[in-house]
């Protein structure tokens, strides 16, 4: 009988860390169409989104998903607003790529 591996879980720290660098290419940051559609509504940019990826705090705790991958939420001031970021990241053979699920 083969068993499947059970995922790692990452830490806060350590899932903020790989979003943070994953986020400086932005060729590997997908947003989604329900965060593109929050982020029209909420007059949130793709700036604050990427400034938050890479330098927001951890508000939500780092937990596995049902699809497997870990996610959490972000928080980060940005001109004057707090833009809190739902974020997963998935690892591919090819790199980490950050998925943004919604913006609020």
């Amino acid at each position: 009988m083969v068993s499947s591996p059970t995922p790692f879980r990452l830490s806060d720290q350590s899932l903020r860390r790989l979003i943070s660098d994953a986020a400086k290419d932005t060729s590997r940051v997908f947003f989604t169409s329900h965060s593109k559609k929050r982020m029209k509504e909420r007059k949130i940019s793709p700036t604050q989104v990427y400034d938050c990826l890479r330098n927001g705090l951890v508000t939500e705790p780092a937990h596995t998903n049902i699809h497997g991958h870990s996610q959490c939420t972000l928080t980060r001031r940005n001109a004057g607003d707090d833009v809190r970021v739902a974020v997963a990241l998935e690892r591919a053979e090819n790199g980490e790529w950050v998925v943004v699920l919604t913006v609020f």
